[in-house]
């Protein structure tokens, strides 16, 4: 990513700043405020604002992003995610693993979604004040077209049974749970309230009273998985939001899991690909991420002719070239230049809230940032895009807060880059391993097998 065409805003709240720099001290990317960090994006965001105004208005859309690992995957996601909450989007980003979330059972990533679903109101799960801020909405409008008091809850049932009418062809037991929510709530009853609704958000093991009461059997399966998707986004838009921004990351993971559950999980992904085109989906976007290997190799979407068919994007062209508006955009990843610019943009940052932001911005100048971005590379063997993560842990918290908290502290007289093995991630490790001119050996990486 290029550093060009920063645009932070001049005045930023403290708790957005604090957000932000203690996700880098702990060596996190931020959950929010990454509008402060976006530097080199500018040429993405016509095509994706368009996309998601689309959306809004009642589309659909399917995103694939791929990227190296280092390369701000979890950051671009996340920085695209704010830009739909700000549009009154929900959000929920899924992280895809064969343990947690295996992709070829859709019922565990819908169970997921629900349980980090966020909006910009409520931390996740935003689940209940979504279908509490539905049950309200109906009322409204039954009272709006003259309901009494008395006739209320008859024709708000009326209201449901039409709103779910599409939905209730493939997935009936959505509206009927939806009842027997609103039924627990009017005898007082919470715990079955609860059960229920988490039912609805595709928890298995719900006690069998709450789900006779609520006339449902079973836990969600496979299938049911889509169709209550598709009563999620209509209880959401008909509850004021404009539409579902939902992440599926690391989908890369797929690589390593057994051929047979492989070959599912690419089949639930092209079947996922196919619904969202078919306009199933209306107010959905969609986005995954992965490695180029992913994407071009025999051990993920070339192994599904139907699914590479879909995918494939033309990437032999200068990168300045690439299509935003088509359905796999790539991220560059981070250049020396790139690195450095934004360590500039997070000490200036950092200095606005400083006890002496002149000597912040003095001490640890652009050349000594510079110096501290080269310095990690050379741990890495010159691969500075291997671990960015690294490099902003280190300018935060053993650099700039040193620098705020003592007078007398110079990081170039009082502070030797140190990088342990321990601080690494495990891809992080592998990749130093392999990149660090015969250092590492074949023993260092890590294999899950």
């Amino acid at each position: 990513m290029s550093t060009t065409g920063s645009k932070r805003p001049a005045q930023v709240s403290a708790a957005r700043r604090r957000t932000v720099i203690d996700a880098l001290r702990r060596g996190a990317v931020p959950e929010s405020g990454l509008d402060l960090l976006a530097t080199g994006l500018d040429r993405f965001e016509a095509a994706l604002d368009a996309e998601l105004d689309a959306v809004a208005s009642g589309g659909s859309v399917f995103k694939a992003v791929r990227g190296e690992y280092g390369s701000g995957k979890t950051f671009f996601t996340r920085w695209l995610g704010e830009r739909a909450k700000r549009r009154n989007f929900a959000v929920a980003e899924i992280q895809i693993s064969e343990n947690e979330t295996p992709l070829h059972k859709l019922e565990t990533v819908y169970r997921r979604l629900t349980e980090r679903l966020t909006t910009s109101s409520f931390p996740p799960s935003a689940l209940r004040p979504v279908v509490d801020a539905w049950f309200y909405a109906l009322e409204e409008d039954a009272l709006a077209a003259g309901a009494t008091e008395e006739g209320l809850p008859g024709e708000v049932e009326k209201l449901l049974v039409a709103r779910l009418a599409e939905v209730s062809r493939h997935a009936p037991s959505f509206a009927t749970a939806l009842r027997g929510y609103r039924a627990a709530l009017a005898n007082g009853d919470e715990a079955t309230a609860a059960a229920v609704l988490a039912w609805l958000g595709g928890q298995p093991h719900v006690a069998a009273s709450a789900r006779r009461a609520a006339g449902v059997r079973g836990d969600l399966d496979h299938f049911g998985a889509l169709g209550f998707l598709q009563g999620l986004l209509t209880v959401l838009r008909d509850s004021g939001h404009t539409g579902l921004f939902v992440v599926l990351d690391e989908v890369e993971t797929l690589q390593r899991v057994r051929s047979d559950a492989r070959d599912k999980a690419l089949n639930a992904l092209r079947q996922l690909i196919d619904e969202v085109h078919s306009g199933r989906f209306p107010g959905l976007y969609l986005v995954i991420t992965g490695t180029p290997a992913f994407y071009d190799g025999q051990q993920g979407v070339q192994r599904l002719a139907p699914l590479a068919q879909r995918l494939a994007t033309d990437f032999t062209t200068d990168p300045r070239f690439d299509n935003p508006r088509a359905v796999q955009i790539r991220l560059p990843g981070f250049t020396e230049e790139s690195l450095v610019g934004l360590g500039v943009t997070i000490r200036d940052l950092y200095a606005d809230a400083a006890t002496s932001p002149e000597r912040v911005r003095t001490v640890v100048d652009d050349a000594y940032v510079a110096d501290l971005a080269r310095a990690v590379g050379g741990a890495l063997g010159g691969k500075v895009g291997v671990a960015p993560r690294l490099f902003l842990k280190k300018l935060v918290g053993d650099v700039l807060d040193r620098v705020d908290q003592f007078d007398d502290f110079d990081p170039r007289q009082h502070y030797k880059l140190t990088v342990a093995s321990s601080e690494f991630t495990d891809v992080e490790r592998n990749l130093a391993a392999t990149v660090t001119g015969g250092s590492g050996s074949a023993d260092d990486i890590d294999l899950e097998l």
